[in-house]
């Protein structure tokens, strides 16, 4: 039987590289998998696309990664608060490619499933149509979206067991189970790691076929 239990946040984010387009689960600081964000500072990479919903509130979330400058370009719906990021911007060292929160999650959703993209009418005539196809369709326009795949996903789960079903606490699941289908590997930080049989299989939210490394995060 499969084990994808791995020592710690260090050993998880091994074989992320320069360059690398990385999805980062959490929404605000709910689920944000702070192991791991540590990790991939420690780990020396650079020049990281980052998909996420928003950049960061505090030191300890994705700030660490603006205030490391490792990362180029950040797509997401959110960025407001992220003093750090914004830091960046001003000066033009990160790039930002704003999505509308509904239209993330799809298109991260359309990676996973394997979709060439999806017709949206968010955004028809304003800048978020700027360089992409539009589609007529039933006598309306809409944005031909493109898919987001990744090769890291990065996510928090309440519990996994060592074959990588996981599941999460309440709202801190956000966009955690679509992107842990869009990435070529899949890391899960999690609370505890038990054995597997020991998930009620109707509470398990992503299943173990998305899942390649989970780890148990050190307790304060």
């Amino acid at each position: 039987m499969r084990n994808v239990v791995v020592e710690d946040a260090r050993a998880a984010v091994q074989g992320l590289k320069d360059g690398h387009t990385v999805m980062v689960g959490g929404f605000g600081n709910a689920g944000l998998p702070l192991a791991i964000l540590k990790a991939v500072v420690e780990a020396g990479v650079r020049d990281l696309t980052l998909i996420s919903n928003n950049a960061g509130t505090v030191e300890d979330d994705l700030t660490l990664w603006f205030r490391a400058k490792i990362v180029r370009k950040i797509i997401c719906s959110y960025p407001r608060g992220a003093k750090a990021f914004t830091e960046l911007y001003r000066k033009g060292e990160v790039e930002l490619e704003l999505v509308p929160q509904g239209t993330l999650v799809e298109r991260i959703r359309a990676g996973g499933a394997g979709m060439g993209g999806f017709p949206s009418p968010v955004g028809v005539g304003t800048d978020f149509a700027k360089g992409k196809q539009v589609l007529h369709v039933g006598g309306r326009d809409y944005i031909l979206e493109l898919p987001l795949k990744a090769d890291f996903t990065f996510v928090k789960g309440k519990l996994a067991d060592t074959v990588g079903n996981v599941t999460y606490n309440m709202t801190a699941r956000n966009h955690c189970p679509a992107m842990a289908t869009a990435a070529e590997t899949t890391v899960v930080e999690v609370d505890r790691i038990v054995a597997a049989g020991e998930l009620d299989p109707e509470a398990i939210v992503t299943p173990c076929i998305f899942v390649d490394r989970v780890f148990a995060r050190a307790k304060a």
